[in-house]
C-alpha cells in the first residue's frame, strides 16, 4: 500500500443494526478492498464472572476497552502491517476464541460504541457514520440477540439495558451525532442503497489518496 487507507468509522447503539450494515457493506466491496476492525475485540479480560457478577458488571464504559491497543493496531493497519487479535467471546467460558487476522486494505472500517469518544481513534477517521434505531426496536433486537447468542435471561438483559446500555449511549455516543457525515436510520428491514453508498465512498477515496 502506497497511500494512507481511507478509514470509515461506524458507530451506533446496541440494537441499532451495525452488524447488518457491516455485513451488507462487505457484500458490495471486494474482500481485498476492505478490512473491518471491531471495538468488541478490545475488551479488557475480566476473568470468569458468575451470572450475577456478569449482570452487574458494566461493559458499557470506555474503561472496559483497551483503547491503547485498539489505537496501536489501527496505526499498524494504516501503515500496511498485518494485525493479529484474539476474538472476544463475551465472557462465554464455553466458547473457544479465534485468532483474528486483519490485513491492510485501502478501506479500513472501525466499528463500535466508543470510536468517536476516544480522541486519538476519532482523529484517524475520514468518514463518520452514525446508525440509529427507535429505542423500542433496538431493545427488541438486543433481547433476541442476547437470548439466542449469549444465553442471558430477559431480566438480565433489561437490567443492563436500563442501567448500562442507555446511559452509556447517551453519554458516550449521542453527543457526537451532530458531527458525523451520515446518519442512517435503521428502523425497517429494507436494503440500504449500498450501490450509491459505494460510489460515494469510492469518490471520497479518489479525492483522498488517488487509490
Amino acid at each position: 500500500m502506497n497511500h494512507k487507507p481511507f478509514i470509515i468509522g461506524v458507530a451506533g447503539g446496541s440494537g441499532s443494526g451495525k452488524t447488518y450494515f457491516l455485513q451488507s457493506l462487505l457484500k458490495h466491496f471486494n474482500h481485498k478492498q476492505i478490512c473491518i476492525v471491531s471495538q468488541d475485540d478490545y475488551y479488557i479480560p475480566v476473568g470468569e464472572l458468575s451470572a450475577e457478577e456478569n449482570k452487574l458488571y458494566n461493559f458499557d464504559l470506555p474503561g472496559t476497552i483497551d483503547a491503547d491497543k485498539f489505537y496501536e493496531d489501527l496505526l499498524n493497519l494504516a501503515n500496511g502491517k498485518i494485525v493479529y487479535k484474539q476474538e472476544y467471546t463475551f465472557n462465554n467460558t464455553q466458547a473457544i476464541p479465534r485468532l483474528l487476522e486483519c490485513k491492510p486494505a485501502p478501506i479500513i472500517v472501525i466499528e463500535g460504541l466508543f470510536i468517536f469518544h476516544f480522541p486519538e481513534i476519532n482523529k484517524l477517521i475520514d468518514l463518520r457514520i452514525f446508525i440509529e434505531a427507535h429505542e423500542e426496536l433496538a431493545l427488541k433486537r438486543r433481547i433476541h440477540r442476547d437470548k439466542a447468542e449469549r444465553g442471558y435471561s430477559e431480566d438480565d438483559i433489561l437490567y443492563k439495558w436500563h442501567k448500562h446500555v442507555l446511559p452509556a449511549y447517551k453519554e458516550f455516543l449521542l453527543p457526537y451525532k451532530p458531527h458525523v457525515d451520515f446518519v442512517i436510520e435503521n428502523n425497517q428491514v429494507k436494503e440500504i442503497d449500498f450501490i450509491s453508498f459505494k460510489a460515494m465512498v469510492e469518490q471520497r477515496i479518489s479525492n483522498h489518496s488517488d487509490i
